[in-house]
């Protein structure tokens, strides 16, 4: 087995780079023929991962939805559901959070080590706690996963995670969607922060498919180079 999972990053955006607007309300940036595809990435891998904040803000359950695609998955001998991931700096998330209260499937929580103790009390009955090391190590994180036998893993959202995952170079794929409309908000939320990432204008990703999905358009990268 690789020493880390196979990493996809799906995410959609405004024209102006925007994954939500500054409103308590979630910003609907997909229509129902995108989330069928998006779920159809979902019934391909064996793990989600998803960032505290975006635990908080959106109180995602992150299933697969299709019941077909959920048979076809048993079917094959694997789990109905996906493993559900969390990766937070605190571990102050709600145990109520649907993201530990929906679907029969595991879940993992990582966590700096120093926090470990305090988010064990507070996720243990609804999650696995891991420490993982001080600062969080993206790549302990990726070969606990690999230890657990996950070998694709599913990225989606928010911010902090794409900025994470995409700075460490550890993406293989990126599904980028783009909503046909701007936000125009300095406060909302971006694709990704400010970083160094390596894949920049000398370091280009490789376009692998261009698709009009209804009035967005689907952008399907590959992070050669990603691994090394």
């Amino acid at each position: 087995m690789r020493d880390r999972p196979t990493v996809l990053l799906s995410a959609a955006m405004s024209v102006d780079g925007c994954i939500d607007d500054a409103s308590p309300q979630r910003l609907v940036l997909s229509d129902d023929a995108d989330w069928d595809r998006v779920d159809e990435v979902r019934a391909s891998v064996d793990a989600i991962l998803v960032g505290a904040t975006t635990v908080r803000r959106d109180d995602p359950r992150l299933l697969v939805r299709s019941q077909e695609r959920v048979a076809a998955r048993v079917a094959a001998g694997r789990p109905p559901q996906l493993l559900k991931v969390v990766i937070s700096s605190r571990g102050d998330l709600d145990p109520e959070a649907r993201v530990f209260t929906t679907g029969d499937t595991g879940r993992v929580v990582y966590v700096p080590s120093s926090g470990l103790a305090q988010a064990t009390d507070r996720l243990a009955p609804v999650a696995d706690v891991v420490g993982a090391g001080d600062p969080l190590d993206l790549h302990r994180v990726l070969e606990d996963l690999a230890a657990r036998g996950v070998r694709r893993l599913l990225v989606e959202g928010g911010t902090t995670m794409h900025t994470l995952f995409l700075s460490a170079g550890v993406v293989d794929e990126l599904h980028l969607v783009v909503a046909p409309f701007f936000v125009g908000d300095a406060d909302a939320p971006r694709f990704v922060g400010p970083a160094r990432f390596p894949h920049d204008s000398a370091h280009r990703m490789r376009l692998a498919e261009a698709r009009p999905i209804g009035d967005q358009v689907l952008l399907h990268y590959v992070l050669e180079g990603s691994r090394e």
